[in-house]
């Protein structure tokens, strides 16, 4: 008898790295929508005069449509599979990338009277939730399909790698969102309004592409390891997935890490535009001089420094938003690394110790230690980067053809994103933008605590063993 060949991208003698390489392009599509997402609050600030919680409307409205359509995405993917459930999310990220057309001439119109402001911000939340809505059945439904595009024990590191593709986008979408949103004419007059849909209608354009790809391949449809066998319980036995502990905790953790992430990501510009020490005069001339020489790039690299109005020469919104890309740089070599720390060591330590990591950096930056405190923020990214897919990969261990159901309520959980913003919005709108990184703070500690306790919590010795202790 001919043993089976097993691996990262190998099960049940089949080689799955060429479905695994198509998911994973869901995850750039994702990471670069929601890279634009972070850059877009500073826009709003300015163009509609809004304060930081005000703007944290973008955020409510991204994470709403996570909330909104988690379970309907589970039940579908249930029905559908995975090819029919990624095909219907990718359709839906087309129809809201799409809808950003009529939202630019609605807020045209704002000009003339016809409309108000707030209708104006409420077209372009509309966009903002919609494609949301289709972002969440690819999430839903790519998270827990990577951990099983492989052998068991590798779950947590396939989905890290699948994740740093997401990190991918997160660095690209900052860029873009830099050019459109901020862009300026010969008069030095903002036209982020005016050319915000030009982004979203090429999103539009690549995921429809990527649907017709999805739907001419041949997508197996696994089913997740059984650990606890649920799918064997006796009929009229319990087995609910709220009866393990280390998925109901995944999803409060969940909850807490992207009320986080969505936090330092949407103020990102806020903090580097109000919280950067003074910048040597010498760095505006070095960039004037290399704007100057770099061609096709000189748009790009021009106008990242400014005077203040006390004459001091600070970062501008248009580089803060690129400096979110340095950021995400951050982000990504931290899911490159952590998909290799991950694949040695047990997920769940190096989670907590990423954790408790970030709460020493967010202490960090709410003491104000000038440069010291700006590194931290971008270690928080890199610290950051583990998070999602680990808790995710650690939530839904060992739940067999629940999982699906598993991952409903784990990406549901995102809403953490909508409302923990305001909350530290409203913070930097009474103290300042250091300050409120103590909400960050509290939210790592709680994931920090999930990590290292996981092992008691799911009767596991890790998922590199895949061993339970107890059903």
């Amino acid at each position: 008898m001919t043993k089976q060949k097993t691996g990262l991208f190998f099960r049940d003698g089949r080689n799955l790295a060429f479905t695994f390489i198509l998911v994973s392009s869901l995850f750039l599509i994702w990471g670069f929508c929601n890279g634009m997402i972070d850059v877009m609050d500073k826009h709003f600030q300015e163009e509609l005069h809004l304060n930081k919680a005000q703007s944290a409307w973008v955020q409510f409205s991204h994470y709403l449509g996570y909330f909104l359509m988690s379970m309907p995405a589970g039940i579908l993917a249930t029905k559908l599979g995975y090819k029919g459930g990624i095909i219907t999310g990718l359709s839906i990220v087309a129809i809201g990338g799409f809808w950003f057309i009529p939202a630019t001439h609605i807020n045209g119109m704002v000009h003339s009277g016809a409309v108000s402001p707030d209708m104006a911000f409420v077209a372009f939340l509309a966009g903002v939730c919609l494609i949301a809505t289709g972002l969440t059945f690819l999430e839903t439904i790519a998270n827990p399909y990577t951990t099983v595009l492989g052998d068991p024990q590798f779950a947590a590191t396939r989905i890290n790698l699948a994740q740093s593709c997401n990190g991918v986008g997160w660095i690209f979408g900052p860029i873009v969102g830099s050019m459109y949103f901020y862009s300026k004419d010969t008069a030095g007059h903002s036209t982020g309004s005016q050319t915000l849909y030009i982004p979203y209608v090429g999103i539009a354009v690549v995921v429809l592409v990527i649907a017709a790809v999805f739907f001419f391949s041949r997508i197996p449809d696994i089913k997740t390891e059984d650990d606890y066998h649920l799918d064997d319980a006796p009929a009229g036995s319990s087995t609910s997935i709220w009866k393990h502990p280390h998925f109901v905790l995944a999803v409060a953790a969940q909850f807490l890490y992207v009320a986080a992430q969505a936090g330092i990501f949407s103020f990102f510009i806020n903090y580097m535009t109000a919280e950067v020490p003074p910048i040597p005069p010498s760095w505006g001339d070095s960039m004037k001089n290399l704007a100057a020489h770099a061609g096709p790039l000189s748009g790009w690299l021009g106008g990242w420094f400014e005077f203040s109005r006390a004459g001091v020469l600070v970062i501008s919104d248009k580089g803060a938003s690129n400096l979110a890309s340095l950021g995400f740089v951050c982000f990504l070599i931290g899911r490159a690394t952590g998909a290799a720390i991950v694949k040695k060591y047990s997920a769940h330590r190096v989670l907590g110790l990423y954790g408790v990591a970030n709460v020493i950096v967010c202490l960090i930056i709410f003491a104000k230690l000038g440069w010291v405190s700006v590194i931290c923020v971008f270690l928080s990214y890199f610290f950051m980067s583990i998070m999602f897919p680990t808790i995710f990969a650690l939530g839904i261990f060992g739940l067999g053809a629940r999982a699906k159901k598993a991952s409903a309520y784990i990406v549901m959980a995102i809403m953490g994103g909508a409302i923990l913003p305001k909350l530290m919005g409203y913070v930097a709108d009474k103290y300042d933008m250091s300050r409120s990184f103590i909400v960050p703070l509290f939210c790592f500690a709680f994931v920090a605590f999930y990590g290292l306790n996981w092992s008691r919590f799911s009767k596991a010795d890790s998922l590199h063993g895949v061993k339970t202790i107890g059903h």
